[in-house]
């Protein structure tokens, strides 16, 4: 794919993010495995699997996707329903363990891949981001057709029946990330903020069955306050997290459905919660590169492996994800990026699906991979910022708003 950026005259810069969107969408359609339609955890930069691996937050991912192409017209509905419908019957043919999805299963066979030391089962992160993106399904295919019927009939025994509470070790303490049939608890890794995974929360606390107690929320959770921060980074007052906010993805993964606009709770207005991680991200990085610099510090590929970049643990290296996945939030910042991106030397970071995951301004090393997870959040919330459909999708649906009303989050009625 060979993109021009408005200074070098071939596209003005509306077509270039069009471009890129639609481009960055394909990774999901054109690039999924042929017969399950689900996106490999990783491609080449020229669109070539790298492995035979699906993981199932990067599912969830492709499914916002394929709604976004037949809302823009790229596919039609009914290709787009038919790519979902078969995605979800992969993926319900995948073992479950008292109603969750584990991390990584094969993309031709379906059969559970461990994702590190004693991580054989449940992955309770990774079911929710799948939810996430199979709610906004359910909700945008609500025809009265056999086959969006039928969909909505198929996704729900998926969505009811994660049992939530059972997550907590039927405590009011927090969800946990992992279980095993083999190991059990001893991955031990509670699910405590600031990080990507208020969404598990909003969807264990809003769920028709084995929904969890509010206290889960603010004992497991927020710790009794202690996620907040309140500190200033930059000139930058940070509500909730880590020195500096970590990696963006933290602030983005949830959002993806989760609309931060005007959604509150004790701890924190969230769409200032999203929008300060990015400003102090593209801060630091502009006083690190220069103004005319990338900016975007987040989880991708590095010269040494897979990595979560931040202002923190900073290795010099800059994913577009982490800028493009901010347009809802810093949109001229964002739209900077996208141009320094494309002409990034004479057009190198271009691969078949948008943008290659990672590179380094100072080398001029560049990964050679796309990868699910930072591709998704792209295609979202270029969205988001375009037209704020998934957000309404989401927003939507019955147990996001339980879950919210039910944890004390004020939200746009």
């Amino acid at each position: 794919m060979r993109i021009e950026t408005s200074e070098t005259s071939a596209f003005p810069s509306v077509n270039l993010f069009d471009d890129i969107h639609r481009s960055t969408f394909d990774y999901f359609w054109s690039g999924a495995h042929p017969d399950t339609g689900l996106p490999f955890d990783r491609l080449s930069a020229e669109g070539k699997p790298i492995n035979d691996i699906v993981s199932v937050s990067g599912a969830g991912f492709g499914l916002m996707a394929i709604l976004v192409g037949a809302e823009q017209g790229w596919i039609g509905r009914g290709q787009a329903l038919e790519r979902v419908s078969r995605m979800l019957q992969s993926l319900s043919s995948v073992e479950r363990f008292h109603g969750a999805l584990p991390h990584f299963v094969h993309a031709q066979t379906l059969t559970i891949l461990p994702f590190g030391r004693r991580d054989d089962g449940a992955d309770l992160v990774e079911t929710s981001l799948f939810l996430q993106g199979l709610i906004c399904a359910r909700e945008y295919f609500a025809g009265q057709t056999p086959d969006e019927t039928a969909f909505r009939a198929s996704a729900d025994q998926i969505i009811q029946g994660v049992e939530w509470s059972w997550f907590t070790r039927k405590k009011d303490g927090p969800l946990y990330w992992h279980w095993s049939p083999k190991y059990h608890w001893a991955r031990n890794v509670p699910i405590t903020g600031w990080n990507e995974a208020l969404i598990a929360y909003v969807l264990a606390a809003g769920a028709e069955h084995h929904a969890i107690k509010p206290e889960s929320y603010h004992a497991g959770w927020a710790r009794h306050g202690e996620m907040v921060n309140g500190d200033t980074y930059l000139g930058t007052v940070l509500p909730l997290g880590e020195p500096f906010g970590g990696p963006l993805f933290l602030s983005q993964y949830s959002f993806c459905g989760l609309n931060p606009f005007g959604l509150r709770d004790r701890y924190c207005d969230y769409a200032g919660q999203v929008t300060a991680h990015a400003r102090i991200n593209h801060d630091y990085c502009k006083a690190k590169f220069g103004d005319q610099g990338p900016w975007g510090m987040t989880a991708c590929d590095g010269p040494k492996g897979y990595r979560a970049f931040s202002p923190t643990v900073d290795g010099g290296i800059i994913a577009p994800t982490a800028a493009l996945s901010s347009f809802a939030f810093l949109p001229d910042e964002a739209e900077e990026a996208l141009e320094i991106f494309a002409s990034h030397q004479n057009g190198k970071l271009l691969g078949r699906y948008g943008f290659v995951d990672s590179f380094s301004p100072a080398t001029g090393w560049a990964a050679k991979t796309h990868l699910a997870t930072n591709q998704g959040p792209i295609v979202a919330m270029m969205e988001n910022h375009r037209s704020g459909l998934l957000w309404r999708l989401f927003m939507n649906a019955p147990e996001v708003q339980r879950g919210l009303d039910r944890l004390g989050f004020e939200r746009p009625k």
